[in-house]
């Protein structure tokens, strides 16, 4: 009892989803003894549902979606799991199944307004007893109201993103990260070493237009409109990681916080989402196109100047034929534009 209690201590103590899903799933972990816990991201591209693994909790250890030496995949079809589809598809609060190798398991969806983003799995429980079960759903009440919460301060309440209010919180963890990278624990040799292997792997921020979408607006009604951001919205989370962090910052435009990959990397899933916002089949309103402008994250440049950097190549490719990926630094070598470093500290986000 007095392990629950501290957990529940935790759990109301957390302002932040990362630290509120990592309490949870440590006390349900511990309360049912299992061999191994996780928060899923449950994400939904038009008809299609997959899977994000978020936080892992094994051995005692939590490994998450940022760490880099996880093994957890991006993503799922929910159909690899027809005993959570069945119970998600009957808006069940407790499904039972079995994994591949015959271990009990236990999905606990997240219901918040009749939908689901969040289950908490626990594979291989060796308490489940009605007193584990009365425990569990008190803590799932906590849990629930707190997300609550949570959503309702740092969502768009249309498209279920992170607000622009969030931003500033959410880049002071990437440039913590960044600069725990540049801090690391190799030498400088050490480093020159390793950099000469391998390519280097950086933090970035993207901002993204959505082409004519005013366009839209004016031919097919605001309905369709909020149709096409919702739609964007699920392409992004079906896109990026659950590491990544994914904002509408108002009307058509939205940024993303792109964490730990190369530029080579960065340009290709920056790409693929755009293609696969062009490939998709918008009711109604049928193809609609994306630019997006990207950046580098220098730990010591403040978000404004790097926000501008992003802002400098989308404008770029909206002006020169739109559904374009454009790097600030690639066009900044090519001489499309003229570098400009910023000595302002304020921060406008």
């Amino acid at each position: 009892m007095e392990s629950i209690i501290k957990h529940l201590v935790e759990i109301t103590g957390h302002r932040d989803h990362d630290l509120l899903n990592i309490s949870v799933i440590s006390a349900l972990g511990e309360l049912t003894r299992a061999e191994r816990a996780r928060a899923l991201d449950i994400v939904a591209v038009g008809k299609q549902i997959f899977i994000q693994p978020q936080i892992t909790i094994k051995n005692g250890k939590v490994v998450t979606a940022d760490d880099p030496q996880d093994s957890l995949q991006a993503g799922e079809a929910i159909t690899q799991y027809p005993d959570l589809e069945l119970g998600l598809a009957q808006h069940s609060n407790l499904i039972e199944g079995l994994t591949e190798d015959g271990k009990r398991v236990v999905w606990l969806p997240i219901w918040i307004n009749d939908k689901v983003n969040t289950c908490l799995e626990i594979i291989n429980p060796a308490s489940y007893t009605q007193n584990t079960m009365e425990v569990m759903e008190g803590i799932l009440i906590v849990y629930r109201n707190f997300q609550n919460l949570l959503d309702y301060s740092e969502r768009d309440s249309l498209t279920g993103l992170l607000n622009r209010k969030t931003f500033d919180d959410n880049f002071s963890k990437v440039l913590r990260a960044t600069t725990q990278q540049h801090n690391g624990g190799e030498s400088e040799e050490g480093n020159a070493e390793r950099r000469n292997h391998e390519p280097e792997k950086q933090h970035w921020l993207a901002v993204l237009d959505i082409d004519h979408f005013k366009r839209v607006n004016d031919q097919f009604g605001h309905l369709y409109g909020d149709e096409v951001l919702i739609l964007i919205a699920n392409l992004l989370r079906s896109s990026f990681r659950p590491s990544d962090r994914l904002f509408r910052f108002g009307g058509e435009e939205f940024v993303i916080l792109l964490r730990s990959t190369t530029q080579e990397d960065a340009q290709h899933i920056f790409d693929r989402f755009r293609i696969n916002v062009e490939q998709h089949h918008f009711p109604q309103v049928g193809k609609v196109t994306v630019s997006v402008g990207f950046a580098r994250i220098d730990p010591f440049e403040p978000a404004v100047a790097i926000m501008g950097r992003a802002d400098q190549a989308l404008y770029f490719a909206k002006s020169n034929g739109r559904n374009r990926t454009c790097y600030y630094d690639s066009l900044v070598e090519s001489g499309d534009l003229h570098a400009e470093r910023s000595n302002d500290t304020a921060e406008f986000f």
